[in-house]
Order: C-alpha cells, then sequence, then structure tokens
C-alpha cells in the first residue's frame, strides 16, 4: 500500500505520523511523540454508530480526528464535527482533514476547538448548538489523577479524567441532541456507576458491549450506546473479544477495525 504524501499545509505541524485507517480509506496525522495517539478504542466507538447513519454527528474530545473521521468512512453520508479542548491536538485535526489521502471525507467533515464541559449561553457561543446533533460519540479521559501520571502535557489533558468530567460532557450531549438522536461512550469498566447516573433522565435504551482481551480474562473496556429521552431499559449484549488464544485479533475485531461491520450489527 502506497501512503499519500504527508500533509503540507501546516509547515510547523510537531513531529508527526501518517497513519492509514480502516484499510487506507482514511489517513491520520497524529503527534509521533508528545499527545495521544489513536488506536483501537476510536475505532470502536466509531462503530457504535449505525452504518446507514446520514445525519450530523460530533466527536467529543476528537484528538486528531480518528473516530470521527472512522465514522464518515464507513457511514457515506453522515456529516461529522471534530470538537477538541486543545489548540495543539486541533492541528492535527486540521491536518488530517488536509491530507490528500481524506479528501473525499473533507466535504463532510469540520473541526472546532471547544469546551464540551461548558454549559448554558457559553457552550452555545462556543459553537455547540443546542439540539444540532443526530448522534454524539466521546471517548473522554478516564484515568484518574492518580493513574501514572505522564510528564507529558498533550496526553495527561488527554487521558486524566477532572472531577464531574462525566456529567458535564454527558449533558452537553443531551443538550445538543435531538430527540430520538444518539450517544455513545466508550470508558473503563469501574465508571459504569457515574456514567449511567450522568445518563439518567436524558438518554436512555442503553445496551453495554464489555470488551475482553481474551475470551477468559476481564473486561477492560466498556461501550454504551444509548437514544435521547428514551426510557427503554438498559441490556447487556454478549461480549467483544479482541484476541484470539494465540494473540491474532478475533474476526470481529478485524472486522470492527477495519471498517467492516458496526458493533451492534447494524
Amino acid at each position: 500500500m502506497t501512503i499519500p504524501p504527508p500533509p503540507a499545509e501546516d509547515t510547523e505541524l510537531p513531529p508527526h505520523t501518517v497513519d492509514a485507517f480502516h484499510r487506507g480509506d482514511f489517513w491520520l496525522v497524529q503527534p509521533r511523540n508528545d499527545g495521544h495517539r489513536a488506536g483501537m478504542d476510536a475505532l470502536m466507538l466509531a462503530a457504535t454508530v449505525p452504518t446507514a447513519f446520514s445525519g450530523r454527528l460530533a466527536d467529543f474530545g476528537a484528538g486528531a480526528g480518528a473516530a470521527g473521521l472512522a465514522v464518515a468512512s464507513r457511514c457515506k453520508a453522515a456529516g461529522v464535527l471534530l470538537v477538541e479542548l486543545t489548540p495543539e491536538m486541533a492541528r492535527f485535526a486540521n491536518a488530517t482533514l488536509a491530507h490528500p489521502g481524506n479528501a473525499h471525507l473533507t466535504r463532510r467533515a469540520s473541526v472546532l476547538v471547544a469546551d464540551v464541559g461548558l454549559s448554558g449561553k457559553a457552550r452555545a457561543e462556543a459553537g455547540l448548538a443546542d439540539a444540532s446533533l443526530d448522534f454524539v460519540i466521546m471517548n473522554p479521559p478516564f484515568n484518574p489523577p492518580h493513574h501514572r501520571p505522564t510528564p507529558d502535557a498533550l496526553k495527561r489533558q488527554a487521558h486524566v479524567m477532572e472531577d464531574g468530567l462525566f456529567e458535564s460532557w454527558i449533558r452537553s450531549a443531551a443538550a445538543m441532541v435531538k430527540p430520538r438522536g444518539g450517544f455513545a461512550i466508550i470508558a473503563r469498566p469501574e465508571q459504569l456507576v457515574p456514567i449511567l447516573t450522568a445518563m439518567d433522565g436524558r438518554f436512555g435504551k442503553a445496551e453495554i458491549v464489555p470488551v475482553h482481551p481474551r475470551e477468559d480474562a476481564a473486561a477492560i473496556r466498556i461501550i454504551i450506546r444509548a437514544v435521547r429521552a428514551s426510557r427503554a431499559p438498559l441490556v447487556l449484549c454478549p461480549p467483544l473479544v479482541l484476541h484470539e488464544q494465540n494473540d491474532s485479533f478475533s474476526q470481529r475485531a478485524q472486522d470492527i477495525s477495519s471498517g467492516r461491520s458496526a458493533l451492534f450489527g447494524d
């Protein structure tokens, strides 16, 4: 596979790599050393969106844009807004959109530098309007402050959770998603309770997929999809097992990571 040339629009972009995702259907310009590098979490999150989705979606905490562009890659009519707090990572997201290998997606995607934790008037003034979206996906920082702190400021912002983060991010998602619109989040299993608490009264019909590294290992992630203003009960779905006993990816994990299938089969 031939890698397209790196973007030339931002000549002062810090050291970076240009990585193929979805079997080369899109390319991610992301930091080589400093800052968050996208991987399987972003692809699993993107796979929560139904393949036929054709509305407007926001990726909260988008980083370089992996999850949002994975949605645009698989959902051929979806519009995607990459919302990122840090100007440094937003530069990578803009470089990703400017990459020639993403020309087929660029017209359906844009970047917004904003704090999704804002509320009310401040949120609207930041460009995050109420009832403006059909779906929100999020991969928020979910490491507690004491969890192996890193000296890298960009990684710390991407990985370390602040108090009340789930409440503020999910509150914003509920304000911005239209009734019957979708919501999805990936997090650690121990964070299920605060996430469900923040969703209460805002999102229902929750479908939860535990993610296991192997069939005989405990879950390392949970993925939740829900519907705005629904009162339908929660459903615990069959798990996603990432690896076979020989450490190769399971067929389902391969299909999800390559953009061939959706997590919930739709």
